[in-house]
């Protein structure tokens, strides 16, 4: 909370509290300015060419890392790119073009790729970083909205921005420019991953941490397996089910013909509807449900899930072809973080 030099905190601005008159005017403004801002991503869509084409052939083929550079607000863009770049797969980092003159130009390898950006075209503080690249045949593309300008000239290939207005009511402050400098970033990170063929399993790599990485969790990453799966012959009689039910815990038993397939399931819900005095010496074949629901090892948790749900149940059964290798029950999920 933030208090002010006497220690009190300033009053909440709730939405009531704002001027009746003055929220037209707010609201068409920034109507305004995310319009010329769209209009701007779809205009950069439209203008892409074979030059894109080309980046994304430089980009495939780095064996080293893709370093991106920029000053001021397109150096805030490029770090945004490096990180993206770097999540899906292409080893990057943003690299400061001041600071690479006083010595990190060391970072930039002949293995290396650079993107550069700069609106203008004509940021000083790229020049060495230009003149290093010329020198060592690093390959470099630019993101600029002057075709011709300084940087298009050093540039292996030239991305170049459309000639729209900038969003601020002035035109002047860096807003659509940066928005599609941004989107351009996004745009080669995407098409260089379906390049690269790279993979939800690829991300869960990159992505361990957080919801994300949760939401990428395979079954084979919580089931139950071994000893702990609540199994029994198909020769057995429900005693024998009742039993492995309770001391598995899963509410459910998976039943096995002699080569080890499931083939049929008793739940809980089954024990309940066949309830009588007899029920216990029945054989498990009269009782279970035939060709259970199953999944596989590598399934997404997020949609075993999901099915489970849809289906009302509890628990199931994880297979590898015919035979059970594990067992995965709501609550895993719900422990594992995945909702």
């Amino acid at each position: 909370m933030q208090s002010t030099a006497n220690g009190v905190a300033p009053a909440a601005i709730e939405p009531d509290n704002a001027d009746p008159a003055r929220i037209p005017d707010d609201v068409a403004v920034a109507r305004k300015a995310l319009g010329l801002e769209a209009d701007g991503i779809r205009a950069l869509s439209d203008s892409l060419d074979g030059r894109f084409s080309q980046a994304l052939d430089i980009l495939s083929e780095v064996s080293g890392r893709v370093v991106i550079t920029g000053m001021g607000k397109s150096g805030h863009i490029g770090r945004k790119m490096a990180a993206t770049f770097a999540s899906t797969g292409t080893p990057s980092q943003y690299v400061h073009p001041g600071e690479a003159s006083h010595g990190d130009l060391g970072m930039i390898t002949e293995a290396d790729a650079v993107i550069a950006l700069s609106n203008s075209g004509e940021t000083s503080e790229l020049s060495d970083l230009l003149q290093h690249c010329r020198r060592f045949s690093i390959p470099l593309i630019a993101i600029t909205s002057r075709a011709g300008s300084t940087l298009d000239t050093f540039a292996t290939v030239g991305l170049i921005l459309p000639n729209v207005p900038e969003a601020d009511t002035m035109g002047l402050a860096p807003t659509t420019s940066t928005t599609m400098s941004l989107a351009l970033g996004d745009a080669l990170a995407v098409a260089l991953l379906n390049r690269k063929g790279f993979t939800a399993s690829d991300f869960k790599i990159l992505h361990p941490g957080g919801k994300l990485g949760r939401q990428l969790l395979r079954i084979r990453d919580i089931m139950h397996s071994g000893d702990e799966v609540p199994l029994v012959p198909e020769a057995a009689t429900m005693a024998e089910v009742v039993v492995e039910m309770t001391r598995k815990r899963f509410g459910c038993v998976g039943v096995l013909d002699a080569a080890g397939a499931l083939i049929g399931v008793v739940t809980d819900g089954d024990l309940s509807r066949h309830m009588s005095d007899t029920v216990l010496g029945q054989p498990v074949t009269a009782i279970m449900t035939r060709n259970p629901i199953s999944t596989r090892p590598e399934a997404l948790a997020m949609e075993v899930l999901g099915d489970m749900n849809a289906r009302k149940i509890g628990a199931v059964f994880v297979m590898e072809d015919t035979k059970p290798v594990g067992i995965l029950h709501l609550h895993d999920v719900l422990r594992a973080g995945i909702v």
